[in-house]
């Protein structure tokens, strides 16, 4: 917080205002995507912005993934500064091409004279019972490109302030945003503003064990170090807030206090973010681990529709109990 008076918003106000704010501050942002305009965006996140800006600077997109993120692109290379709104990550698979083969390349294939300062912000996750095609977490998928910057806002502080780090950025950046938070609220500084975006951030201190989440898996972990509290257990909770590039200093200097690690992800086990976090903390903090790294991840299924079943599928408070518990001895 930046001294202020706080007040209580929800985090799809925060993304409302960090817009707002852009688009007052700077002629050249506008925003992109399907539904945005007129029905305020499939989460409310850009409701009344049409009527604020006009419908040169809130375009509502044919449903064609490939075809408005080009136009993004374009328009960046132009000097334009866009926000291109995707409705699910499922559905940005559909624009993968643009997103590896142009928009993270240009300016290596360029020779550094084309930048895509492009800010791509799209719906990640489970939990809200929309079944496989709306739900998965693919974040992974573009923390693996060079040429890109990936961000997790997982409050409403981050939510509201890295929108415009991002717009300031000379190369393309994605908002992973978890679906499941747009109605949590938080408190927000009235005068808050842009956040770094280069660094992780200790949630929670601890001494006994270090739980790394980012993105939907923040609270979990939060609520998970709760849990272990009254079992005497001290958890320190890590929020990445950024994929790529990873803070890999706070959380080898998190390992090396604590000793232990659990990390948690919405994403699959096989292939995921957890298991690049995992390979970086030993090779830089392999002596240092009194205990083996735990996971805790997705199961190996497309989400399900039925609640149960979702649940039982996700990352949850209980099993992230149950990771620290083995990784600390049972202690507790």
């Amino acid at each position: 917080m930046n001294g202020a008076p706080a007040v209580k918003v929800t985090y799809r106000e925060a993304v409302r205002a960090a817009m707002r704010e852009a688009m007052q501050r700077d002629a050249r942002v506008f925003l992109m995507g399907e539904d945005v305009g007129r029905y305020g965006g499939t989460y409310a996140c850009s409701l009344g912005l049409l009527d604020e800006f006009g419908p040169e600077r809130v375009r509502d997109t044919p449903l064609s993934e490939g075809a408005f993120v080009g136009v993004g692109i374009g328009a960046a290379i132009g000097g334009m500064r866009p926000i291109v709104e995707i409705m699910t990550v499922n559905f940005s698979l559909l624009a993968l091409d643009q997103i590896l083969n142009n928009a993270a390349t240009l300016r290596h294939m360029s020779g550094g004279q084309v930048g895509v300062p492009l800010v791509l912000r799209m719906a990640t996750g489970a939990g809200r019972q929309v079944a496989a095609q709306h739900s998965h977490s693919l974040e992974n998928y573009y923390a693996h490109i060079p040429g890109l910057k990936v961000l997790a806002p997982a409050t409403v502080e981050d939510a509201r302030g890295m929108l415009w780090t991002a717009l300031l950025d000379p190369d393309p950046v994605i908002l992973f945003e978890h679906a499941t938070l747009y109605g949590t609220e938080g408190e927000l500084a009235e005068d808050a503003g842009a956040v770094p975006i280069d660094r992780a951030a200790v949630r929670r201190a601890g001494r006994d064990v270090t739980v790394v989440g980012y993105g939907g898996t923040v609270a979990k972990a939060l609520e998970a170090a709760r849990m272990l509290a009254e079992r005497g257990i001290d958890a320190e909770v890590i929020d990445l807030r950024t994929l790529r590039p990873l803070d890999d200093e706070t959380l080898v200097a998190s390992v090396r206090k604590t000793r232990r690690a659990v990390l948690v992800d919405e994403g699959w086990k096989t292939g995921s973010l957890a298991g690049e976090i995992c390979a970086r903390l030993v090779e830089r903090a392999f002596y240092d681990l009194d205990a083996p790294i735990a996971r805790v991840c997705t199961e190996e299924v497309p989400i399900p529709y039925p609640k149960h079943l979702e649940d039982a599928a996700l990352p949850q408070p209980g099993r992230i109990v149950e990771a620290v518990l083995a990784t600390v001895g049972g202690r507790g």
